[in-house]
């Protein structure tokens, strides 16, 4: 069961292994200045949506609404809320390491108030998700539109940033084999997944399904990143990373919450290494500079390379460009240019000798990945 530490409790344990996995009891924005600065990969937030409820909602039989009427969500005016958000985003961004990002859920009544507020704060937003609902509450009264949708946001921490996750690749073999779209389709959290108290009423009012906490993840992360939820509520978040084996540390002051959320994640059995593993392709690949061949002594200077025909050769020169006659460039361009094209795939287009047989250069591009991974 993941253990409850106090403020007190992170304040006297700098070292990471002491809050991984942990639930911090606490306000959201005290907790986060107790945690390092760029301690973490990932941030999802789901922040009160100060919905602004006035009076009690009625179904047309006249049965109450089960609605959102909690004290957290309660702000005495936009201003209010909008200064909080204000100090959590720029607790979270503290904590961020630079090459991670935050996912951010709303509705219409928060969420372009927080857009606003994470790009005044310098984040950059990368994509907005629309959460369409297939099982959405009706509208009762009839008055407006069928709140059928919820808003993600997700942004990298700053406009320069790079690096960040994105598992392109896994994402759109999930989907077919097609590009996955910025509209997902998933039902509110109900049947089992649901959780409710002794009483049979919900143990919290907006808790999100685990499927929509798994895209996120499964899109976003890395097996063993870690990843901070500031609103914790019943714990979706840390289920979900414990089951995909990713590290977390959620913040929460309700106590209620607290105990559900530990329950729940203990009951977890996590996913062995082999389902973890995440597909990915070239451009999920670290880039490999030419020149790092010649420098690691892959390829000498002076090696003559040729196409896989034998039609073109060019001598690699030390500076990690080709000369072939006249003409000088890099792999690519030379290659091109030689051709009488517009582009050309250097890496697959020149080929070296291994003793009578010709390989493409990219398989020693291979061998300096494999080296960067630690598998050579």
């Amino acid at each position: 069961m993941p253990s409850v530490l106090s403020l007190a409790d992170v304040a006297r344990a700098p070292r990471q292994a002491r809050w991984l996995d942990t639930i911090i009891k606490g306000d959201c924005v005290a907790a986060l200045e107790a945690l390092p600065n760029k301690s973490v990969d990932v941030i999802f937030a789901d922040p009160p949506y100060n919905l602004q409820l006035g009076g009690t909602l009625h179904r047309p039989d006249q049965s109450l609404v089960d609605a959102v009427d909690d004290a957290w969500d309660q702000f005495a005016s936009f201003a209010a809320y909008d200064a909080f958000t204000r100090a959590w985003l720029l607790a979270c961004r503290r904590v961020l390491k630079p090459t991670g990002t935050i996912w951010v859920i709303g509705s219409y009544h928060n969420i372009f108030r927080v857009g606003a507020t994470l790009q005044d704060l310098d984040f950059w937003i990368l994509n907005d998700i629309v959460w369409r609902k297939s099982n959405p509450m009706p509208n009762f009264k009839g008055r407006r539109f069928q709140n059928a949708h919820e808003t993600l946001i997700w942004a990298s921490r700053d406009p320069k940033a790079k690096g960040y996750t994105f598992n392109y690749d896994a994402m759109k073999a999930a989907n077919d084999d097609v590009q996955m779209r910025s509209d997902w389709l998933f039902p509110i959290c109900n049947g089992n997944e649901r959780l409710k108290g002794p009483d049979g009423k919900k143990v919290h009012p907006t808790q999100k399904p685990e499927a929509l906490l798994a895209r996120i993840l499964m899109a976003s992360t890395k097996p063993g990143d870690i990843v901070l939820d500031p609103f914790f509520g019943s714990g979706t978040t840390g289920a979900v990373a414990k089951r995909l084996g990713r590290r977390f540390v959620g913040i929460e002051r309700e106590q209620d919450y607290i105990d559900a959320a530990r329950a729940r994640i203990d009951a977890v059995e996590p996913l062995g290494n082999a389902t973890l593993s995440v597909m990915s392709g070239k451009k999920a690949e670290p880039r490999v500079a030419f020149n790092t061949l010649v420098e690691s002594g892959l390829l000498k200077p002076g090696t003559v390379l040729t196409d896989a025909r034998r039609r073109y050769s060019a001598i690699v020169r030390a500076d990690g460009t080709l000369a072939s006659g006249a003409e000088a460039g890099s792999i690519h361009r030379l290659g091109a240019r030689l051709q009488g094209l517009d582009a050309c795939n250097g890496w697959t287009f020149w080929h070296y000798a291994d003793g009578t047989a010709l390989k493409p250069i990219d398989d020693l591009r291979a061998v300096v990945r494999a080296d960067m991974a630690g598998l050579g």
